[in-house]
């Protein structure tokens, strides 16, 4: 099966247009003002209205107010939901939507334990983000974490943080995840995307992706 893929902290209608036209699978646009990426609600409309059907755009939120969250929905096009904080499964599921659990894999915390009961706790989502930061912390730092330290679990997962097109590759080889995600690893600068950087990402992911259809 191929390795979907989404590239997250989409700030400009002609950076959607770049990784658009990369092939990639989804968008993701970030609502947490923290984040050097954040897009403010007209922003991310504009955006969201350009871009063309089969290709999925996402919202990520961490530890928004549910006010907020159902006005953004109300503005923009979203198709799928990101929750990226301390959100419990019964907030995640209030909002009509689909959506994704990340959860922070890096510190004591973070063992196979940790990661099958969230796939309980969480069993209505889509899938589970699993990034390299910390539970807690924010994302999009390029950190990543033990690859190796994943369980097995039946629920789709979304791999995150630190990916690049020098690593990705490897990514994919050892975690066979159902789909990679993102950000800093194709930017020339905290928002912008860089056009060669997600070309050689959907490179290596294509690669991989054709060379693991071949194992038996």
């Amino acid at each position: 099966m191929r390795t979907r893929v989404k590239i997250c902290g989409i700030t400009s209608c002609e950076d959607a247009k770049v990784v658009i036209d990369a092939g990639v699978d989804a968008i993701g646009l970030v609502f947490y003002e923290k984040s050097p990426r954040f897009v403010s609600v007209s922003q991310a409309a504009e955006i969201s209205q350009s871009i063309p059907a089969f290709v999925s755009c996402v919202a990520l939120f961490k530890d928004a107010d549910a006010q907020f969250i159902r006005a953004v929905l109300q503005q923009v096009e979203i198709d799928l939901i990101q929750f990226h904080g301390s959100e419990d499964a019964d907030f995640c599921e209030q909002f009509d939507r689909p959506y994704i659990k990340a959860l922070g894999m890096k510190g004591p915390e973070n063992n196979v334990d940790y990661l099958l009961t969230s796939a309980e706790r969480y069993h209505s989502a889509k899938a589970l983000l699993l990034d390299g930061h910390a539970p807690g912390q924010a994302g999009g730092k390029g950190e990543t974490f033990d690859w190796s330290s994943i369980a097995k679990i039946e629920k789709p997962i979304v791999l995150a943080g630190g990916l690049t097109p020098d690593n990705v590759k490897l990514a994919i080889e050892m975690v066979h995840p159902f789909a990679v995600d993102v950000s800093s690893g194709v930017e020339s600068a905290p928002g912008i995307k860089d056009k060669e950087k997600v070309a050689r990402l959907m490179s290596q992911v294509m690669q991989q992706t054709s060379s693991s259809h071949w194992v038996t």
